[in-house]
C-alpha cells in the first residue's frame, strides 16, 4: 500500500518542500511542534528506519544535517532536535524540530497552526539557506 509520504514525493499530495535530491525529500510537518518542524524521508518506501540499507541510512543523516543547519540558521532556536518515532506513518522518517528547551520536542504537546502563506514563507526561508 502506498503511504501518504510516497504520495507527497510523487506530487499527488501537496507539501511545503524544503529540499530534495534523488534519494531523499524534506518538507515541513503540517502539524508542527514549532515553526520550521521538518520531516526528512527516503524516497524508497520503507516502513522502519532501521530496515534501510546502511549506506542509505547514513546518507539520510548527512542529508538531514544539511537541512538541520539551514533550520538552525533561519529559525529562532538554540538547537535542532532530532526525533525518530516511526509510529504515525509506515514510512521511515526523521523529525527535525527547532528547540529552545527539552519540552519543545514533546510530541504530546498541542500542535501549532499556520496559514498557507506562513508555511510557504518558512519553507522558502529554510530552503534558501541550504548549502
Amino acid at each position: 500500500m502506498t503511504t501518504i509520504f510516497s504520495k507527497i514525493i510523487e506530487g499527488e499530495i501537496p507539501s511545503y518542500r524544503i529540499h530534495e535530491d534523488e534519494r531523499y525529500y524534506a518538507f515541513l510537518d503540517i502539524n508542527p511542534l514549532a515553526e520550521g518542524h521538518t520531516l526528512v524521508i527516503p524516497k524508497v518506501e520503507t516502513d522502519y528506519l532501521f530496515d534501510l540499507e546502511d549506506d542509505l541510512l547514513a546518507d539520510m543523516m548527512v542529508f538531514s544535517k544539511k537541512v538541520a543547519l539551514a533550520i538552525d540558521q533561519t529559525m529562532e532556536c538554540l538547537r535542532v532536535g532530532v526525533a525518530v518515532l516511526g509510529l504515525e506513518v509506515p514510512h521511515a522518517h526523521i523529525h527535525l524540530v527547532p528547540i529552545n528547551n527539552l519540552h519543545d520536542i514533546e510530541f504530546s504537546r498541542p500542535k501549532l497552526k499556520f496559514s498557507d502563506g506562513e508555511f510557504r514563507a518558512t519553507a522558502e526561508k529554510i530552503s534558501a539557506a541550504i548549502r
